[in-house]
C-alpha cells in the first residue's frame, strides 16, 4: 500500500469546491441578522447618532478656515481672532475624539454582540443535527463557519457599516457645500465617479466568486490541520511526517493562490478610487484656480472647497474597502445561512400536548425494518423483524452484518421507515427524539470523551447527579480504582478523546456515564471489546444485578459474554439468522459454533470432538468460564457465581 492511500488526514473537497453556486438573496440572509439589529436597536441609534455628529463637526472645519482666509485676505482678523478659530478648532477635534469613542464602543461593540449571537446560533443548530448532516460536511469545514465566516461577517457589520455609512453621509453633505460654493466646479470635481462606480461593480462580483473560493479552501485546509494532529501518533508510527507537511504545503499553496487572485481585485479598487479622486482634485485645482483669479470665488471658498473635496476622496477610497467587506461579509453570510437552515434527515415531530407514557420496562419491536446509509445504495439492514424486552440480550454476527447499524437506529440516531420501529407500542417516527434518547443510555463502538476532568466526562449525562451515585456508576464500571491510581483522581484532565487513558478505561469510563443516567434501555455496542476478560465479568455482574426489568442489549463477538446473556441474537447479511441460548445456538447455529471453537482453540481449549464421551470432559459453558470453581454454576446461578 503506498503511503498516499495509507495517510490519515487526507485532504477532503470543501463541500462546493468546484462549481460556485448563485448567492443567496440578501432578503433570506437577513433573518440572520435582523433579530440582533431589533434587539440592540438603540444602542444602534446612539451609536449613529455620535457618528453623524462626528460628520458635522468635521464639516464645520472648512467653514471656520474660509472664514480665516477670507479674514486674512481682507485683512479684517487680527491675533486674537486668530487664536479664537484656532482654539475652536481645537474645541472640535476633542469633540470628535470623544464621540468616535463613543460610536466605536457602540457600534464596533454591536457587532461583537451580533457575532455572539450568529455563534451561538450555529452551535445550537449543528448539535441539534442528525449524523446524516455530519457524513456530509467535514469538521474543518464546519469549523470554518465559526471562525473565517464569522469574522467576515462581524467586520462587514461592524466597521464595513460604519465605513459605508459614514462615507454616504460624508460625501452627500460635502458635495452640497461643494455645490453652494460653485455648482459648476462640483461637477468637474465629480466627473470621474461613474467610472469608478462602474469599475467597483465589476470588480465587486469577481471578488464575491474568488472569496467563495478561498472560504472553501480554507475549511479543506482546516480539517486537514484537524485530522494531522488527531492521527499526530500513527503518522509517527508510519514516519509520514515529511509525507503529511508536503501534502499540507499543497494545500497551504493553493489557499494561498486564491488569496493572492483576491488581493489582486482588491489591489485594483482601493488604487482606482484614489485614483479617482485625485482626478478630481486636478480638475478642481485647474478651473477652481481659473475661477479665483477671475474673482468667480473668493480664495476662501478655494481653500473650503479643496477641504471639502479632500473629505470626499475618503469616501471615494472607502469606497473599494468597503466593497471588499461587503463581498466577504455576503459570501461568509451566505455561506452560514446554507448551513443553519439545512434541514435534518432525521424527523422530529412537535411532542403533542399531552406526550405518551413509555414504560419503565419497555418493550422495543423492529417490523421489516430496511436501511441504507445515504453514500451507498446497498442496504445494511434488509426485513429486519426483532423484538427486545427486559433482559439482557446479546447481539453477535460477522463484520458488516448491520449490528452498529442497528444499535444507531434503535438510539435514533438515522431515520427509519414508518411501522418499522416502535417504542412500547408506539411507532417511533410518532415520538418526540428527545422522548425516546432519554429513555436510551447509549455506549458507542468508540468512546467519545471530552478534553475534560474524568468527573465531567462521567457526569456529562446526568449532570444532576451527586458524587456519591458518580462513585457508585464508576464502581458499576469497574473504573473506579483505575481512576483513583491517577494522579489527579477524578479531577484528571484526560486530553483530547481521553489520550491519556489505555482503550479499557475510555471504554469503561463511557460505561460509568451511560450507567449513571440509570435509563430504562442500555445499548452497549462493542463497548467492552478492549476490556480484559476479568474484568468484563465484573462489569457484566453489576449490569445483572442493578439492571432488572430493564432493556439491555450488548454487542459482541466473544463467546464468553454471549454465554452469560439471557439470548443471543445472530445476525447475517442484514437479517435475524438465530437468536437462542448460548446452548441452542451451538446446536443449531453454524457461524455461532464457529467462533466459539475458534476461541476455544484460541484459549488452548480444544473443540468437542467426534464420539467424545460429554462425561468425560467440562461442559461449554464450564470451559468458558476457565479454571475458576465458582464459575461453573448452573444457567439460573450464573449472576450469583459472578457476583462472587
Amino acid at each position: 500500500m503506498n503511503k498516499a492511500s495509507a495517510a490519515p488526514g487526507a485532504e477532503r473537497a470543501a463541500p462546493g469546491a468546484g462549481r460556485i453556486t448563485p448567492p443567496t438573496p440578501f432578503s433570506q440572509l437577513s433573518s440572520l441578522l435582523l433579530p440582533t439589529f431589533k434587539r440592540h436597536r438603540w444602542r444602534l441609534a446612539a451609536g449613529f447618532a455620535a457618528l453623524l455628529f462626528v460628520d458635522f463637526l468635521q464639516l464645520l472645519v472648512p467653514r471656520i478656515l474660509k472664514h480665516g482666509v477670507d479674514g486674512l485676505e481682507a485683512r479684517s482678523l487680527g491675533s486674537s481672532d486668530l487664536a479664537l478659530l484656532a482654539a475652536l478648532i481645537v474645541a472640535i477635534a476633542a469633540l470628535v475624539v470623544a464621540l468616535r469613542f463613543a460610536w466605536r464602543t457602540l457600534i464596533i461593540g454591536f457587532s461583537r454582540l451580533l457575532e455572539q449571537s450568529i455563534r451561538n446560533r450555529i452551535f445550537y443548530h449543528l448539535v441539534g443535527m442528525d449524523p446524516p448532516f455530519y457524513e456530509r460536511h467535514s469538521t474543518g469545514d464546519l469549523m470554518a463557519h465559526s471562525s473565517n465566516d464569522l469574522g467576515a461577517v462581524q467586520m462587514a457589520c461592524g466597521m464595513g457599516l460604519v465605513a459605508a455609512v459614514d462615507a454616504l453621509i460624508l460625501s452627500l453633505a460635502a458635495v452640497a457645500f461643494m455645490v453652494a460654493i460653485h455648482p459648476l466646479l462640483t461637477f468637474f470635481a465629480l466627473l470621474p465617479m461613474p467610472f469608478l462606480a462602474l469599475a467597483t461593480r465589476y470588480l465587486s462580483g469577481r471578488l464575491h466568486r474568488r472569496f467563495t473560493t478561498v472560504q472553501e479552501q480554507f475549511s479543506a485546509l482546516t480539517e486537514f490541520s484537524r485530522s494531522t494532529l488527531l492521527s499526530v501518533g500513527l503518522i509517527k508510527a508510519y514516519t509520514m511526517e515529511d509525507f503529511q507537511t508536503g501534502r499540507f504545503e499543497k494545500i497551504g499553496r493553493q489557499y494561498l493562490q486564491s488569496n493572492l487572485r483576491v488581493a489582486r481585485i482588491q489591489g485594483l479598487i482601493t488604487p482606482l478610487a484614489g485614483l479617482v479622486g485625485s482626478f478630481g482634485m486636478l480638475m478642481v485645482l485647474y478651473f477652481g484656480g481659473r475661477l479665483v483669479i477671475e474673482e468667480q470665488i473668493s480664495l476662501g471658498d478655494f481653500v473650503a472647497f479643496i477641504t471639502y473635496l479632500y473629505m470626499l476622496i475618503w469616501p471615494m477610497m472607502a469606497i473599494g474597502w468597503v466593497a471588499n467587506l461587503v463581498q466577504r461579509g455576503i459570501t461568509s453570510l451566505g455561506r452560514i445561512h446554507t448551513l443553519v437552515t439545512a434541514a435534518a434527515v432525521l424527523p422530529d415531530p412537535p411532542a403533542p400536548a399531552k406526550p405518551p407514557t413509555l414504560s419503565t420496562a419497555p418493550t422495543i419491536v423492529v417490523q421489516g425494518l430496511t436501511f441504507h446509509y445515504q453514500s451507498s445504495p446497498r442496504p445494511i439492514l434488509t426485513g429486519l423483524d426483532l423484538e427486545l424486552g427486559p433482559g439482557i440480550h446479546g447481539l453477535t454476527g460477522r463484520t458488516g452484518s448491520g449490528k452498529s447499524t442497528l444499535c444507531k437506529l434503535l438510539a435514533r440516531l438515522y431515520p427509519v421507515a414508518d411501522g418499522s420501529l416502535f417504542f412500547t407500542g408506539h411507532d417511533a417516527n410518532t415520538l418526540p427524539l428527545d422522548l425516546v434518547r432519554d429513555q436510551i443510555a447509549y455506549v458507542s463502538q468508540e468512546p467519545i470523551l471530552f478534553s475534560d476532568t474524568i468527573a465531567a466526562n462521567i457526569l456529562l449525562g446526568n449532570p444532576e447527579a451527586g458524587e456519591a451515585a458518580m462513585l457508585h456508576a464508576a464502581r458499576q464500571a469497574a473504573i473506579h480504582d483505575d481512576i483513583l491510581s491517577l494522579p489527579g483522581g477524578y479531577q484528571t484532565l484526560i486530553g483530547e478523546r481521553g489520550v491519556k487513558l489505555s482503550g479499557g478505561q475510555r471504554q469503561r469510563l463511557a460505561l460509568a456515564r451511560a450507567l449513571l443516567c440509570d435509563r430504562p434501555i442500555l445499548i452497549i455496542d462493542d463497548g467492552l471489546s478492549a476490556v480484559d476478560v476479568a474484568t468484563e465479568h465484573a462489569v457484566f455482574a453489576d449490569l445483572r444485578r442493578h439492571f432488572t426489568g430493564k432493556t439491555v442489549l450488548v454487542v459482541s463477538n466473544r463467546i464468553k459474554l454471549l454465554s452469560m446473556t439471557d439470548r443471543t441474537i445472530v445476525l447475517a447479511d442484514g437479517r435475524v439468522a438465530d437468536i437462542g441460548r448460548h446452548e441452542e445456538l451451538l446446536e443449531r447455529n453454524s457461524l455461532y459454533r464457529q467462533m466459539f471453537a475458534k476461541q476455544m482453540a484460541g484459549n488452548g481449549i480444544s473443540p468437542p470432538q467426534p464420539g467424545e464421551n460429554e462425561g468425560e470432559r467440562p461442559s461449554e459453558r464450564e470451559q468458558l468460564a476457565g479454571d475458576e470453581p465458582s464459575s461453573r454454576q448452573p444457567l439460573a446461578g450464573r449472576g450469583e457465581a459472578l457476583e462472587r
